[in-house]
């Protein structure tokens, strides 16, 4: 099998494809740490939101001796703040080494190992799609280095499954919006953190916004075949699939996930395709041959070869349950809850409903039961007359998961734990929020209201000024109407 691929590619001809993907690899690793650096204590240090000892303490009950295999992290050793943050910051600090090629391949490791421990006990902030994507992508790029044509193969595979899974997933989802070409009809008005094109994209003709919605799923379904056709082809994947990730990072808010995708079209080119873009004095170093390379080439192979058909299989799996949605047999199932704690073989199956309305939930906190202040958010919409922002590459993981929290009953029991931390002091949460108005003291009461928000129109805007209005929902149902704290604990 190995001869065989390596006759139809030559690994010689991506040297410069594999140097320059693992620098831009650098920098979404930068990004990604960085963002979170400024997060971590408030979402899961000790006085965060969920701290990290409390999930550690609940497995190592479960467990036992198997905590490890279970929550493979290496805040088993130290899950306090300092060592949260230093975490954070020493994946910077390698992220840094990957784009300068200072002892890269062990960086790439070491990145690959602190994404994943910060991963794992990060919980649901953590827990997107995007987080496996640059996971199984880490873990890939460690690889590259080996030098072998598999590797450029698995790359590409690992495109396709982003993008067919992705279509895949809207169609068998059953969700009208998608069959009828209505998604994008109300996708940049309840996307989770639009930004300020969003509005003007929104008001575009109705049959411009249905023709995008089946663009996107050609995009998504079709596209993603060429990329295993000849050369051309894929070229045309590629351009295809990178023009429309700029026009998502144009008008959405989606992080670094559009970055690390165009990155990957990086395999469906060659060195010799690159070199009539880049520059003409551009050149980057080739990765290393790595040492004893003429000794262990067969081992090597061999391995490479059996990890390869792995993924293959798994990934099979995953297509028939996203296809199906029907379980696989018991040992292979057994096989995929296993690789969840280690995120080397993904399911990716981005936005596979649309839903229609945006509902958005407004904290208040009282000391009597009567005179009531609001929390205010960072980025999501609040104000009437607040413009989106623009903050990607950036994810802003709370403001995130708030937009999750009415659509789903298991995303409650976090935010409970959000809205118990509001009634404590916690300065670290209070990072994590634009404006807390019991600085010195604690509220003894908390309520939760919701209300439905809509762009407005041209003509609306046009009066006001407002970019949102907002219609009252009445009480957040699913919690009780007012949190407080009993007088005991006073």
């Amino acid at each position: 099998m190995i001869t065989a691929v390596q006759g139809w590619l030559r690994y010689q001809d991506y040297e410069l494809v594999a140097a320059l993907f693992i620098r831009i690899l650098g920098i979404i690793y930068l990004i990604a740490f960085a963002s979170l650096l400024v997060q971590i204590q408030g979402l899961v240090g000790s006085g965060g939101i969920l701290p990290v000892g409390e999930l550690l303490d609940y497995v190592d009950t479960e467990a036992a001796n198997a905590r490890f295999y279970r929550l493979p992290t290496i805040f088993w050793l130290d899950h306090s703040n300092i060592a949260l943050v230093g975490a954070t910051i020493y994946g910077c600090v390698v992220s840094v080494q990957i784009l300068f090629n200072w002892w890269q391949r062990p960086a790439l490791i070491l990145a690959f190992i602190l994404y994943l421990s910060l991963f794992n006990v990060c919980q649901p902030f953590l827990h997107f799609q995007w987080d496996g994507l640059l996971l199984e992508a880490g873990f890939l790029a460690i690889l590259l280095g080996s030098r072998s044509s598999v590797i450029i193969w698995l790359f590409r595979w690992l495109l396709f499954k982003l993008r067919f899974m992705s279509g895949l997933s809207k169609l068998t989802s059953g969700d009208p919006a998608w069959s009828g070409l209505t998604a994008l009809n109300t996708y940049f008005e309840v996307q989770p953190l639009p930004n300020p094109l969003a509005w003007y994209v929104h008001h575009l003709p109705e049959w411009l916004l249905r023709s995008a919605t089946a663009a996107t799923l050609f995009i998504e379904i079709i596209v993603p075949l060429m990329m295993f056709m000849p050369r051309r082809w894929r070229f045309a994947a590629a351009w295809i699939t990178i023009i429309w990730q700029l026009l998502i990072i144009f008008t959405s808010n989606h992080n670094w996930i559009n970055l690390l995708t165009i990155a990957l079209c990086l395999f469906l080119f060659d060195d010799k395709a690159l070199r009539r873009v880049l520059p003409t004095r551009f050149a980057l170093p080739p990765l290393p041959q790595p040492s004893l390379a003429k000794v262990i080439v067969p081992a090597r192979s061999a391995l490479i070869t059996l990890m390869a058909a792995f993924i293959l299989i798994v990934s099979f799996a995953q297509l028939w349950v996203l296809s199906t949605k029907r379980a696989v047999i018991e040992p292979v199932q057994t096989v995929l809850d296993h690789l969840e704690s280690y995120r080397v073989v993904n399911m990716y199956h981005v936005f596979p409903t649309m839903t229609t309305e945006r509902i958005e939930l407004e904290i208040a906190g009282s000391h009597d039961g009567r005179e009531w202040k609001q929390y205010r958010f960072k980025y999501k919409p609040e104000e009437l007359d607040q413009r989106p922002q623009w903050i990607m590459p950036h994810q802003p993981r709370l403001d995130w998961q708030m937009w999750f929290v009415t659509l789903s009953p298991k995303h409650l029991p976090w935010f409970e734990e959000l809205l118990y931390t509001l009634l404590e002091e916690s300065h670290d949460v209070d990072s994590l929020l634009q404006h807390n108005p019991f600085p010195e003291q604690p509220p003894r009461f908390i309520k939760v209201d919701a209300y439905r928000y809509t762009f407005t129109t041209p003509e609306q805007r046009a009066q006001t000024g407002h970019w949102w209005q907002r219609e009252a929902q009445g009480p957040f149902l699913p919690l009780p109407a007012v949190y407080r704290i009993p007088e005991d604990e006073l």
